[in-house]
C-alpha cells in the first residue's frame, strides 16, 4: 500500500505524505458490528486539509478523521480516494478503514498556532465522520471540543445517528461559535435504502436526528442526496421525502442529483446490473457526457423539490440562521431554477 501517498495528489507524495509505513497498525475486531472490517490505525502528520483551488466548495478547510466508510453507499464519490492508497474502491472502500487516531491532538495543535486565522472547518464532506468506526475510536468528541475551546466555526454533514452522542458538546460549541449541522436523506423508500446504502441508519432514524437536534436548539438542514434517477425521482417519491423532512423540523432542504465520478461510477454500475439490469442502458445514456446528470434533469428535480418545500413550509435557510454545509460538487447550472441552499 502506498501509505506515503495518502494525500490527494500522489505525484507530490514527497511533500504531501501524511504518515509513513512505520506509523500504521492494522487491526480487526471479532464483534458483529465490525466483522469483516479491517482498521488501519495511523498517526497522521496533519489533519486540517486545504480544499483544492479548483473545487466548487465555498469553504477552504476540511477535517477528515477517517478514509473509507462502512456506510457502503454504492454511489459514494469518495471511493476514488482509496485508489491513492492502492486499496480497492469497491468492497475495499467499505471494509478497509483508515483511522487517524491522533486527529484530535493534531487539530488542537493547529488551532493554537499563531498562523491559524480561525477559518470555517467542514467535516463529513469526504467520508462520514460518524460512520460505525466512530463508535469505537471516539475521535469526534476531541475534535469538537478543540473547535469549541478555540471558538472556531465548523459544520458537519452526516448520515450517522451517532452524532447525538456528542449533542452536549455541539450545544456548547454553538454557544461560542457558528455551528452548522446537516443530515443527508436522499429518499425515504425503504427498499432503495436497504440496497443502495446498506451500512447506514434508516432514513427515518436520520430524520429523528434532525428532530432531536432541533429540540435542543440546533437547527439542522437536510441534504436531499442523492436523488436517484428512475428509482427515487418520481414526483410522489420526492413529495413524500420532502414531507418527512418538514415533519422532522428541518430548517432547509437541498436536493442533489446522483453524480458518478470515476471509482464510484464503476461500483454503481456493478450494483445496477445486479439489482436493476433493465436500467443500465438508461443510465449509460444519462451519464454519457460525464459524472453529472443533464442540466435539464437537474433543473426539473430542483424545481419539484422547491415546490414541495414551499408546500410544506420549508425552504432556503433564513438570513442569520446557522450556516449549513454546502452541497458537495454541485455543477454550475447557468440559468437553472433557484437552488435551495444551506448557506
Amino acid at each position: 500500500m502506498r501509505w506515503d501517498n495518502l494525500g490527494d495528489n500522489p505525484a507530490a507524495a514527497a511533500e504531501t505524505a501524511l504518515f509513513g509505513t512505520d506509523a500504521v497498525t492494522t487491526r480487526t475486531f471479532d464483534t458483529p458490528e465490525f466483522r469483516g472490517i479491517t482498521f488501519h490505525e495511523v498517526r497522521a502528520r496533519s489533519i486540517v486539509n486545504r480544499v483544492p483551488g479548483a473545487s466548487r466548495m465555498p469553504f477552504e478547510w476540511t477535517v477528515n478523521p477517517y478514509r473509507g466508510c462502512t456506510h457502503a453507499c454504492v454511489y459514494c464519490f469518495a471511493r476514488k480516494t482509496h485508489s491513492y492508497l492502492d486499496l480497492d474502491t469497491g468492497l475495499g472502500f467499505d471494509s478497509q478503514i483508515v483511522v487517524k487516531i491522533n486527529a484530535p491532538e493534531l487539530l488542537r495543535r493547529r488551532l493554537a498556532s499563531h498562523r491559524w486565522q480561525g477559518a470555517h472547518i467542514a467535516m463529513g464532506t469526504n467520508v462520514d465522520c460518524y460512520q460505525r468506526a466512530e463508535g469505537r475510536y471516539r475521535l469526534m468528541p476531541g475534535i469538537i471540543a478543540a473547535l469549541r475551546d478555540h471558538a472556531n466555526p465548523f459544520s458537519i454533514l452526516t448520515k450517522g445517528t451517532l452524532i447525538l452522542r456528542d449533542l452536549d458538546l455541539i450545544v456548547q460549541a454553538a454557544e461560542v461559535t457558528e455551528v452548522g449541522i446537516s443530515v443527508s436523506v436522499g429518499f425515504t423508500d425503504q427498499e432503495l435504502w436497504r440496497t443502495i446504502e446498506p451500512g447506514t441508519p434508516s432514513p427515518q432514524r436520520r430524520l429523528d436526528v434532525v428532530r432531536t437536534l432541533g429540540e435542543h436548539g440546533i437547527g439542522c438542514g437536510v441534504l436531499m442526496a442523492p436523488v436517484v434517477p428512475f428509482l427515487g425521482d418520481r414526483p410522489e417519491q420526492l413529495r413524500d421525502t420532502v414531507r418527512a423532512v418538514a415533519e422532522a423540523g428541518a430548517t432547509s432542504v437541498t436536493p442533489l442529483v446522483l453524480h458518478l465520478r470515476p471509482g464510484a461510477r464503476e461500483w454503481f454500475f456493478t450494483w445496477l446490473r445486479q439489482h436493476h439490469p433493465h436500467l443500465v442502458g438508461r443510465y449509460e445514456r444519462m451519464y454519457a457526457d460525464g459524472p453529472y446528470a443533464p442540466t435539464w434533469y437537474q433543473r426539473r428535480i430542483t424545481r419539484q423539490v422547491h415546490e414541495f418545500a414551499a408546500e410544506f413550509g420549508i425552504g432556503p435557510s433564513r438570513r442569520g440562521a446557522p450556516r449549513r454545509i454546502p452541497v458537495p460538487d454541485e455543477p454550475a447550472l447557468a440559468g437553472a431554477a433557484e437552488q435551495l441552499t444551506f448557506l
